[in-house]
């Protein structure tokens, strides 16, 4: 098998300007990087990686903790690590738990065990206190608000994405208003049942169990909830649609059942998605894409520096109509 100072004899330069190439260091002159690249592919040269990460101490790859890689509002900030990722040349392996913590607790382990230099989560399930030893192998970043946990986190601020919907629908009138939420007991759904409760309450209204729809983050679970509103009496005048497919789902089965949008029935929905854009959905936008570029950026940057020191990102939300409230 050839090796670096058969390309470097080869190409006509030193070995040190065959490793900048190899390891992609950007001040190698265009000649040189040509000349080591076709040197390399004459004699079929593949580079041992695995020598590789064992002398720059990095295997130029994280990990992505998920729980199910088919939801796109959970994997939504997938796209977003991967887009990033790609540009700053580094691969991203795909962890589905299951919301399992022994799934999890697997994806940790590859941390201590330097099979990657650093792990987003982007919904969890085990404790911080399981969480955050983990620290001591390297960086972790979180996509929720991790309170006074010393573990940096990009995310949106779930409560005030909510509250901003419930301010809209009261301001136009609606008092009756049911929700759909993700996983009961979940921080992001206590915050969303927290702007629910006291934004009733406000208004004088009590919440209504019966009006919170839970595990209702996809298309088909929008279309259920149109169905189980349609059969209710009295019916809620607004629902909040958890994500832009729920809103999808709902407005378009509403429609279906006879029930006018929004004069029957107000619906916002989330993350302003095209697919919202299209159907002409008012939506809180809230970019889950952007906490995944977010997450990403602040791992590379620790990863990079060989420094971390929690820090918290918290990425915008704001209104847009349409025409569905």
């Amino acid at each position: 098998m050839a090796n670096i100072k058969e390309i470097a004899r080869m190409a006509g330069v030193s070995v040190t300007t065959v490793s900048r190439v190899l390891n992609r260091h950007p001040y190698v002159s265009e000649d040189k990087r040509a000349a080591v690249l076709e040197a390399v592919r004459k004699l079929d040269y593949v580079q041992n990686l695995n020598a590789v990460h064992l002398i720059k101490g990095k295997t130029s790859m994280i990990a992505v903790v998920l729980p199910y890689v088919d939801n796109p509002y959970l994997s939504s900030p997938v796209e977003g690590i991967l887009s990033e990722a790609n540009r700053s040349g580094y691969r991203v392996v795909l962890c589905q738990t299951n919301y399992r913590s022994e799934e999890e607790l697997k994806v940790l382990e590859m941390l201590r065990m330097k099979q990657v230099d650093g792990v987003v989560i982007t919904s969890r399930t085990n404790a911080w206190d399981v969480i955050k030893p983990f620290l001591a192998y390297g960086p972790i970043v979180v996509c929720e608000d991790a309170g006074d946990e010393p573990l940096s986190c990009a995310y949106i601020d779930h409560y005030r994405s909510f509250e901003t919907g419930l301010r809209y629908l009261t301001a136009q009138g609606h008092r009756h208003i049911a929700c759909c939420i993700g996983r009961r007991g979940s921080n992001t759904s206590l915050a969303r049942e927290r702007a629910v409760r006291e934004a009733l309450a406000a208004v004088q209204e009590p919440l209504r169990p019966e009006w919170m729809f839970y595990d209702a983050l996809s298309m088909e679970a929008g279309v259920e909830v149109a169905h189980r509103l349609a059969g209710m009496n009295p019916r809620p005048t607004a629902v909040l649609a958890g994500t832009h497919q729920t809103a999808a789902g709902l407005v378009a089965e509403a429609r279906k059942l006879g029930l006018r949008v929004p004069d029957d029935l107000a619906v916002i929905g989330f993350d302003n998605h095209m697919l919202g854009e299209l159907l002409d959905i008012t939506a809180v936008e809230q970019s889950n894409k952007d906490v995944g570029r977010a997450a990403f950026q602040m791992l590379h940057r620790y990863i990079a520096e060989d420094w971390y020191e929690a820090e918290k990102q918290e990425l915008p939300v704001r209104l847009v109509e349409r025409s569905t409230v």
